[in-house]
């Protein structure tokens, strides 16, 4: 070695000298000896023994020692959550991070996902690293800080590597955070105050600027504690800028940062409040004039509120110019708030009252609010421009004539009239001769789902993406297919799809080895967890017998409430599938869809009873049952009524018979039967909730001669068994494999799930009903079930749920199968009855008529606000929301022509007064046209 390498070695690690005979009293070792002592300290879980040990050990004897480590590493994995192993892991991280001599293995090691919940104490590891140079020192503590907050490095450990090497402070996420934590702890431990600490801190400066640097750090922001509250990080900083600490112009120029970045309302609340707190003077403000604009334009409604607030106080006190104040009401009334477009309004009237020499620059910038979706603010614009136009050139008035177009058409004539003449548009709203076209998403046809699964690598990758996806959650269709395929490679290629699906599933909690909690032999006998329960029988870690039990016990049914009966027949087929691929081994799966419907042609199944014949195999008994509720019979059938086989289930037929199986038989006698007729459903009220729900009659015939699990499917549907006490639903997670169990018949589907959906809207519950498009998209008619699903759906809590429901009423429209009565009813109803809070009806109702669904909307509309319209037409109050209905309603009348009449409007329309709701009604009935009728 050199003698430069061996001073820069030496700089990095003053431990590396030779071990000295008889050094401590101990004769000369091999550096296998001091592996073996070091790996024995680290098993009995002895720190302080390492912490001697690896002290006494050269470079060249850790290095040794890390294969011994990394061995016992490895054989902890397959025990992590042992006694021994939480025993063993902290002494193992110690000795590991001593040994590796590297700042980036090191770190790697200090930061293993196993070492987390198990680690060395920061102090002890800290006197580990003591005698390394501070250039290692400093290198290591930048590579931890630079891991995520995930990896959930110790800020001690941390900040005491960057004291030891006396190097710059890192401005990572993690180490800003682990800052705020630390200071928090120690006050909650009664140590000096927030305010204290932070004066003594060297690194001040540089830690708050990182701190502005940060997203979601609202929330430990905004932390307070002391009696009132004011202790805290928001007004800490605050005394710190007053005290000069902080610079001042630093501290509003990076809370203004912040916000014109955006992030979450709580982030967003936590800066605006800090910002209110340093109190910025009007010079301060002024400079930040173009941020502002900046935020009325983009930010969220509370910042841009602010901020329109202190544009506002200097455009009253003449300090913006008028090329300022047009640029700052431009980006305020385009915005969609009421409130904010409203107050813009306001100061826009109260700046021209003061001086009209800026009108003929700011006349024309409100006309932007033109084109706003609430009439009303529509009139108050105009209302301005009617006012002031006679003092503006005709140049002005011009541009203002070209933005009227937007306005709605019962104010088209007063625009024209104010601007002293108008294009033909404006002259009438009669005059537009385009005939209205409605925009419907294209019709959905079941297509053929992609084509089977054609490698274990190909299944390896789907097994994956199924397992990672959230809660289990995933298509019905490529769950289906990962199924099949399955038990097809099980088949014909069980050894190279066991090795391929390995790595996959080898961190699974009933994977051997993987945690001693895992007991899968209790575990699959109560639940089959998806399509695991076939991984593990593949894996052969679940007893065939336990299978075998579960498979019989399933089959038969189970007592569960009203909405798990859909979901039985799924668990008892998987747990059949499981039980035979540790067994017989079929070559396929009976069921699997033909269709993306769910749905599976008769003569494909025919083929597959064949291939099962000529390969001397039974068919899997809830296998074979689910196929025949999937196969085809009829396609033509009409609602409530039974016909014969189609022309292709007829071929099927002879095809089946000549079969000579008992399965052959039993299909073709299914399809000889046609399609049975569906039971007599009807929509009540639950007494107790006052919810609505739908009642079903016995479909005991739909399920005549399948396994006892299909049966109660078929049981008589009333509204108390919505409410079973047995029920722990509490939100809705569909994907269709509902839909799946009774491809066809999707009434039965919706009727047993819309008693959960409602919850949605009754109770504000958060839940997922993506399902609602793929109901709208399934086979079978669209009854009061499905009308009631998307009703629920429009009122549901979330943007994301209702948006659902509107694309699903929309597909039902395209296939021409909407009721339109049937579904304003409903809505009437659960709004008058507070299920469905209006506000969320006219966003729903509002969103579809954007997507170019206006006449469809309109429809639905002018049946359900009759029913809303009684009460105020008869002095009674309105529902909140009721005039934004009327709102939407013209809006819908105005783009499609439709004239028409609605009971009780003509009665609100004669009325006078302002009042939004009379308004609209006079809005309504001259788009419609005619005289309405009370």
């Amino acid at each position: 070695m050199s003698t430069q390498t061996a001073r820069t070695t030496s700089s990095h690690d003053p431990a590396d000298r030779p071990a000295q005979a008889g050094q401590s009293g101990q004769a000369a070792r091999t550096p296998q000896q001091a592996t073996d002592a070091l790996v024995a300290a680290v098993r009995d879980g002895n720190v302080s023994s390492v912490v001697t040990l690896t002290r006494a050990m050269t470079t060249g004897e850790r290095r040794a020692a890390l294969s011994g480590l990394k061995a016992l590493r490895k054989e902890l994995r397959t025990d992590s959550w042992s006694r021994r192993s939480r025993r063993t892991y902290p002494a193992l991280h110690a000795a590991g991070a001593a040994c590796h001599t590297g700042a980036v293995a090191t770190a790697t090691w200090l930061t293993g996902a196993d070492m987390r919940w198990s680690p060395a104490p920061p102090k002890l590891l800290l006197e580990v690293f003591a005698d390394r140079g501070p250039e290692w020192q400093g290198e290591v503590a930048r590579r931890l800080a630079e891991r995520p907050p995930s990896a959930r490095v110790a800020y001690e450990l941390m900040s005491g590597l960057v004291r030891l090497a006396d190097c710059a402070v890192p401005t990572t996420e993690s180490y800003v955070r682990g800052w705020m934590d630390e200071v928090r702890r120690h006050r909650l431990a009664a140590g000096p105050e927030l305010l204290g600490r932070l004066r003594s801190d060297p690194h001040l400066v540089t830690m708050v600027t990182a701190l502005f640097e940060l997203d979601d750090i609202g929330a430990q922001l905004e932390w307070s504690y002391g009696r009132d509250g004011t202790e805290g990080w928001i007004p800490t900083l605050t005394w710190l800028t007053a005290e000069g600490a902080l610079e001042r112009t630093a501290m509003l120029d990076a809370c203004v940062a912040w916000l014109l970045r955006g992030g979450r309302t709580a982030d967003q609340r936590a800066f605006l409040t800090l910002l209110g707190k340093l109190a910025p003077t009007r010079d301060e403000e002024r400079q930040r004039t173009a941020d502002w604009t900046a935020l009325v334009a983009d930010a969220g409604p509370t910042v841009a509120a602010h901020a329109q607030a202190v544009l506002g106080a200097m455009a009253l006190d003449g300090e913006l110019t008028a090329r300022q104040l047009a640029e700052v009401s431009r980006g305020a009334l385009f915005r969609p708030e009421k409130k904010l477009v409203r107050s813009q309004l306001i100061l826009l009237g109260k700046v021209f009252g003061a001086s009209s020499e800026l009108l003929p620059e700011l006349l024309p910038a409100v006309a932007d609010a033109f084109g706003h979706q609430d009439t009303d603010l529509q009139e108050r614009a105009l209302k301005l421009v009617e006012k002031y136009a006679a003092q503006v050139p005709d140049s002005v008035r011009e541009e203002i004539l070209a933005a009227a177009e937007q306005l709605s058409a019962p104010l088209r004539p007063r625009a024209a009239r104010a601007l002293g003449g108008a294009p033909r548009a404006l002259e009438s709203t009669d005059t537009n001769t385009e005939p209205y076209e409605e925009f419907l998403p294209p019709v959905p046809e079941p297509g053929r789902p992609v084509p089977p699964i054609g490698s274990v690598a190909e299944l390896t990758e789907e097994v994956s993406a199924l397992l990672l996806a959230s809660s289990g959650r995933s298509d019905a269709v490529t769950f289906e297919r990962v199924l099949d395929a399955l038990v097809r490679y099980a088949h014909t290629d069980r050894e190279a799809l066991v090795e391929a699906v390995r790595p996959v599933v080898v961190r699974r909690w009933w994977y051997p080895g993987a945690s001693e909690h895992g007991r899968p032999n209790i575990n699959f006998g109560v639940d089959t967890y998806g399509i695991e329960v076939v991984l593990a029988s593949l894996f052969e870690v679940v007893r065939t017998a336990t299978l075998h039990t579960a498979a019989r016990r399933s089959a038969q049914g189970l007592d569960c409430c009203v909405h798990a009966v859909l979901e039985q027949p799924r668990q008892a087929r998987l747990w059949e599938a499981a039980y035979r691929v540790a067994s017989d081994r079929p070559p396929f799966l009976l069921a699997t869809p033909s269709w993306t419907s769910g749905q599976v042609d008769p003569a494909e199944l025919v083929a597959r009873l064949d291939a099962y014949r000529r390969l001397g195999v039974s068919p899997g008994e809830v296998d074979f049952a689910q196929a025949l509720l999937r196969v085809r019979r009829d396609e033509r059938a009409q609602p409530g009524t039974a016909t014969g086989p189609s022309p292709e289930a007829a071929a099927a037929v002879t095809a089946a018979t000549g079969l000579g199986t008992p399965e052959g038989d039993r299909l073709a006698r299914w399809l000889a039967d046609g399609e049975p007729p569906l039971p007599s459903l009807q929509v009540v009220t639950d007494q107790e909730s006052q919810a609505l729900l739908v009642e079903v009659g016995q479909a005991h015939s739909l399920f005549e001669g399948l396994p006892a699990v299909f049966h109660a499917m078929g049981a008589p549907l009333e509204a108390d068994t919505h409410a079973s006490r047995s029920c722990y639903h509490w939100t809705v997670e569909r994907e269709g494999h509902e839909l799946l169990a009774v491809p066809g018949r999707r009434e039965l589907v919706a009727a047993r799930l819309v008693g959960l959906l409602s919850q949605t809207a009754r109770y504000n519950a958060s839940g997922d009903v993506a399902y609602l498009p793929s109901l709208a998209e399934a086979p079978g008619p669209a009854g009061p079930a499905v009308h009631l699903s998307v009703a629920y759906g429009i009122g549901a809590r979330n943007s994301e749920e209702r948006v659902a429901a509107v694309d699903a009423l929309l597909v039902l429209a395209a296939r021409g199968q909407l009721d339109v009565p049937l579904l304003g009813g409903l809505l009437s109803t659960l709004m008058l009855r507070g299920t469905v809070k209006p506000s969320r009806a006219v966003d729903s109702v509002r969103t579809a008529a954007a997507t170019g669904a206006y006449r469809t909307v309109g429809a639905v509309l002018r049946e359900t606000l009759p029913a809303l319209l009684a009460g105020p037409a008869h002095d009674g109050k309105a529902l909140r929301g009721v005039a934004d209905l009327l709102a939407v309603a013209a809006e819908c009348a105005e783009h499609t022509g439709d004239r028409g009449t609605v009971p009780h409007l003509a009665e609100l329309a004669a009325r006078s007064g302002s009042a939004r709701l009379l308004t609209q009604a006079r809005r309504l009935h001259a788009a419609l046209g005619a005289e309405s009728t009370g």
